[in-house]
């Protein structure tokens, strides 16, 4: 499931003459969280607003943030929901989706979805890329409308009801300060849906997203230094892992992705909600996008199986180790250590026999069969040679690149 999206308070200060000045705060009604304080530009915190409020949901019980999480690194908070079939539930119980929340950092760089000079495609949002942004010139923006009116998301009915819930909302006045007292006419709908997507994508793109906060950040300001390890995890990371190769990622403000799309080969992850109701489901991604869209079938089928190449930014961030992420475009992996192996032997273990969890494959030293065969990339991951303590210094590297590190 892809859902992606606490309020401000706009502070006037008046000087109020007794037998000395003193200093009130008054609150503006209709904002919560100033701007003065949170750094962020009315627009930015109008997107915040909108990311966090439940209310916009046919349930009153989801928002963008329920999965997608700022402790979480942007997506999924649940440990026991990320340790198993690592899709959400939507607003309407036992209405599932069938991939696992992307990270709404980082997201927003994304290029519109094209055709680049090598003849791939790339950019775009969700993990087909099917949010363009074409519609609002914005992949983000055009993304962050999506789950609203989602069955299996946020499930209201029409944009008018997003409108309006956000036009009534406490942070309704700050709705019409940024975007003109005209955005809530009822005559206006189509314009006023595009505005809350535009302010979503706004705050996504603030620095309280993406804040590139991490401990490899403050290396290049020398206010942090990588371990021996990390740094070995780094050269492998660059040259014997191939991460690079898609994870671009050598220098201050790297995103560690070239938003461009592959298969990987990874397995069905056998405990998707989505094979209680379809059992013979295959997620053919940007493939299954593009055919969606009319492209030929050579277009097609030569894409089916590829998923966005995400950020690696914050991929290991978490309240704490005990706290689950899960990794892959359907959660297959629950360890940076078991992806990383993954890639390293994919093509060198035999195949299990059955639907393995990544646990049970590791258990019996094998990987299941990729989800989507015909389009595997055979070229630059499953048999890369790197040794038990390789593996383990590319995951410290990985570990370097979360928000919130204290700088030195």
């Amino acid at each position: 499931m892809e859902v992606t999206r606490t309020m401000k308070v706009k502070t006037l200060l008046i000087v109020v003459p007794l037998a000395c000045a003193v200093l009130l705060a008054v609150v503006w009604a209709g904002t919560v969280a100033a701007q003065e304080f949170s750094g962020l530009t009315d627009n930015e915190q109008l997107g915040k607003s909108i990311f966090f409020d439940k209310n916009l949901s046919i349930n009153q019980n989801q928002s963008c943030a329920t999965c997608h999480d700022p402790a979480w690194g942007w997506t999924g908070p649940d440990s026991a929901i990320n340790g198993a079939g690592s899709v959400y539930e939507g607003s309407i119980a036992g209405k599932f989706g069938d991939r696992k929340p992307p990270s709404a950092a980082y997201a927003t760089q994304s290029p519109i979805f094209q055709v680049d000079k090598k003849g791939l495609f790339v950019g775009g949002n969700f993990w087909d890329g099917r949010a363009t942004g074409e519609a609002l010139g914005n992949p983000a923006a055009d993304q962050a409308l999506g789950p609203f009116l989602n069955p299996v998301e946020q499930a209201l009915a029409t944009p008018s009801d997003v409108v309006t819930r956000v036009c009534a909302a406490a942070y309704g006045g700050l709705f019409t300060e940024v975007w003109g007292p005209e955005v809530c006419d009822p005559g206006n709908v189509e314009d006023a849906y595009g505005k809350i997507g535009l302010s979503i994508a706004a705050y996504e793109a603030s620095s309280e997203v993406n804040a590139f906060g991490s401990k490899y950040d403050y290396t290049f300001s020398g206010q942090a230094k990588l371990s021996k390890e990390e740094q070995r995890g780094f050269a492998l990371f660059r040259g014997k892992g191939m991460c690079h190769r898609c994870h671009i990622g050598n220098s201050q403000g790297a995103l560690f992705t070239d938003y461009t799309f592959d298969n990987l080969g990874v397995p069905k992850n056998p405990e998707n909600p989505v094979y209680e109701m379809l059992p013979d489901f295959i997620d053919f991604g940007l493939g299954g996008f593009l055919e969606t869209e009319g492209y030929p079938e050579d277009v097609y089928m030569a894409e089916r199986g590829k998923h966005k190449v995400p950020t690696l930014r914050n991929v290991d961030l978490r309240p704490d180790g005990s706290s689950v992420k899960a990794y892959g475009h359907n959660g297959y992996f629950k360890t940076l250590e078991g992806i990383v192996h993954f890639y390293n032997t994919r093509d060198v273990k035999p195949v299990c026999p059955g639907p393995y969890t990544e646990a049970e494959a590791l258990a019996a030293d094998c990987w299941p069969a990729p989800e989507v065969a015909e389009t595997v990339n055979m070229d630059e991951l499953g048999d890369l040679g790197l040794t038990p303590q390789e593996e383990a210094a590319i995951v410290a590297f990985l570990k370097t690149l979360s928000d919130g590190h204290v700088p030195e």
